[in-house]
């Protein structure tokens, strides 16, 4: 999933020596100052281009700008490949500290006779139309392109577009609205031409050679350059008409300034795009939001605990004689049918084992995401990291459901163990692979090479499923869990139920709490993924996980105490699935959000979207109906433990 997702802010370096991996700063001098740890060229590299009005990304290349004669293409990680992240070299390359102004890169013609310049000029008109955004990289860092938003604000946005469209009916679309002279109906306005503003940290009072980039800003223009060999960059916007009949001439040009700014350390120069979005506020408020329903559950939760549960514990335990025995009311009742194992217990069991997977792997990630491992520079980290450790997390996976499956008294472990390693796994992929056909069939950018294909799957039948085997050996050698009551041979009849102790309302109000508490969060969640926005407040994400682990543990505690009450013992598949209820709820905001926010068109994009979409919903629902599911089982365990069964 190409989850646009960056690290914290940059973590200062605790010693001279320390950067995070991919990190390490370089050094800029002068032309003819170059030494070893220091040089004069300053390369621009350029990434995929993207929209919010799309899901496909493309490659630089697939417009026709100007290319790099000797193109480059740095490596990239697993995560920037998933994202669909392609970065290569440009040919706009500075030289330090030397100006320039209106600097020609390339010319591109256009002739109405020859069928793929026709559809070349189609192509970058489709682009324009959709408000398809540039992302360029300096210095591993990203060229914003910062303007004034409402209330003063002032907006870094680390992508600019290719160009903007005026409709045939005079509508004004995008970014046509910086300019008053973009007014001609029916019209394309191409920015050709970008004003780049470098910004470096001179080193003084600095133990480091050279100067340090610390900030690069752009603005970009539209200029109609009639003479290539006389640049002036200034006079009217370069129009392309919306009919081509005439050949057109497309000049590229850049102009570029350098500005000492040694108030900006080179270890906080994201902040200033971090601080121009104006989200704090609200996630402050979607915590106080999260902390008053988790405080409302945990007073409900300890009320039943300390004085329902207490009275009810001390009352069956003062009835010694054989008469009162027989009047036994509420959970006691059904001691001898609440650990009868389930229908489907294989199936449950593979459940646990791969959300008790997601669950390790969605912490550890989270952890390091809040310590600025998984930083802005460090592209792609996040994802890769979520990829790996998912790979390495197959033993716990493997115990957990062969340890269930022992309790439940199943009996066919090689299809338990198959079944952990391949069904959850094996959906995702199958998602992920039709979502990869319509990609490549596009030919959008975020298409996965068949070769990178080939090793996550060999990571996952080469890795993952040993180790979730390993993982099975050990759960099936252990004893199964034992319980502190014995199981009847017969099981009892249920009275009659309530409506709101029937399955299905108790299941569709477990969910409603814990969705109350991530609802915002999730809201900048989704606009980090489908509107391109940066994501790095992970320290309120983590404050956030944990809120809802706490949510849907007491919510599931809960509602698990009043179906016992009313001789309801069948607890198991309702404490998985009325938590994991959470994920539906996800699931129609989504939905809503589709709707509501994004100007997605076209029906690939859709498909993608909600393709994408139910790989998350499922991802969610394993791993919030395990939390459920093993809260409410040391729940039940606890309670039934301390009363006295003849």
């Amino acid at each position: 999933m190409r989850l646009l997702a960056v690290g914290l802010l940059l973590v200062a370096p605790l010693c001279a020596a320390f950067y995070l991996p991919g990190l390490a700063p370089v050094s800029f001098c002068e032309e003819g100052e170059e030494s070893e740890g220091c040089k004069s060229l300053i390369e621009l590299f350029v990434n995929r281009l993207d929209s919010v009005e799309s899901v496909l990304p493309y490659e630089y290349d697939a417009f026709d700008f100007c290319q790099d004669t000797e193109e480059k293409r740095p490596s990239e990680n697993l995560g920037q490949v998933l994202f669909g992240e392609r970065i290569a070299s440009s040919p706009y390359k500075f030289t330090f500290k030397k100006q320039e102004t209106c600097k020609k890169v390339c010319t591109r013609s256009y002739d109405p006779a020859n069928s793929a310049d026709k559809s070349k000029l189609a192509f970058l008109k489709k682009g324009m139309q959709l408000n398809y955004q540039h992302h360029w990289i300096i210095d591993n860092m990203p060229v914003t392109w910062c303007y004034d938003v409402e209330d003063g604000q002032k907006y870094c946005n680390p992508g600019f577009p290719i160009g903007c469209f005026v409709t045939p009916d005079g509508r004004v679309k995008d970014a046509c609205v910086i300019n008053s002279e973009f007014n001609k109906k029916n019209t394309f306005y191409l920015f050709n031409h970008v004003d780049i503003t470098i910004m470096y940290h001179s080193g003084k009072d600095e133990n480091w050679p050279g100067a340090r980039l610390v900030m690069a800003r752009l603005r970009p223009q539209s200029y109609k350059h009639t003479d290539e060999n006389n640049l002036s960059c200034e006079g009217p916007p370069m129009e392309i008409p919306g009919e081509f009949n005439n050949k057109l001439n497309l000049i590229y040009t850049y102009s570029v300034t350098f500005e000492e700014k040694n108030n900006i350390k080179w270890a906080s120069r994201w902040d200033y795009i971090l601080e121009s979005m104006p989200h704090t506020n609200i996630q402050w408020f979607s915590i106080m939001n999260s902390l008053v329903i988790v405080l409302f559950l945990s007073g409900m939760v300890a009320m039943i605990i300390l004085r329902t549960l207490h009275k009810d514990i001390a009352r069956y335990n003062q009835i010694d004689s054989s008469e009162d025995a027989q009047e036994e009311f509420g959970w006691k009742l059904v001691h001898g049918d609440v650990f009868r194992p389930p229908r489907k217990g294989m199936l449950l069991s593979v459940f646990l084992g791969q959300g008790t997977q997601i669950f390790i792997m969605t912490f550890i990630t989270l952890f390091l995401a809040c310590l600025g491992f998984l930083s802005p520079a460090n592209r792609g980290a996040l994802m890769t990291c979520a990829v790996v450790l998912w790979v390495l997390l197959g033993t716990p996976a493997g115990y957990v459901s062969a340890r269930m499956y022992k309790t439940f008294r199943g009996e066919k472990w090689k299809t338990n163990v198959l079944l952990t390693a391949l069904l959850c796994p094996g959906i995702v992929f199958a998602d992920f692979f039709i979502m990869n056909l319509i990609l490549w069939v596009k030919g959008s950018s975020a298409a996965i090479p068949f070769g990178t294909l080939v090793a996550i799957l060999a990571m996952w039948f080469g890795i993952s499923v040993p180790l979730t085997f390993v993982g099975a050996y050990f759960g099936f050698k252990e004893k199964p869990i034992e319980h502190p009551v014995r199981t009847n041979q017969i099981p009892r009849q249920i009275p009659e139920q309530s409506f709101f102790t029937k399955p299905l309302p108790g299941i569709i109000m477990g969910g409603i709490l814990p969705f109350g508490c991530i609802f915002i969060q999730l809201f900048f969640i989704l606009n980090s993924i489908w509107s391109h926005q940066m994501y790095y407040m992970f320290g309120f994400l983590f404050l956030v996980f944990i809120i809802l682990l706490i949510t849907c543990s007491e919510a599931t505690v809960l509602l698990c105490y009043f179906h016992l009450c009313a001789e309801d013992y069948h607890w198991w598949w309702r404490s998985f699935l009325t938590s994991s209820f959470t994920a539906v709820y996800l699931f129609i905001y989504a939905v809503h959000y589709f709707f509501s926010k994004l100007q997605i068109t076209g029906t690939a994009s859709t498909i993608l979207y909600f393709g994408y979409t139910m790989i998350m919903v499922l991802i969610f629902f394993l791993f919030t109906g395990t939390i459920g599911f093993f809260a409410c089982f040391w729940f039940v365990s606890k309670i039934y433990s301390v009363v006295k069964v003849d």
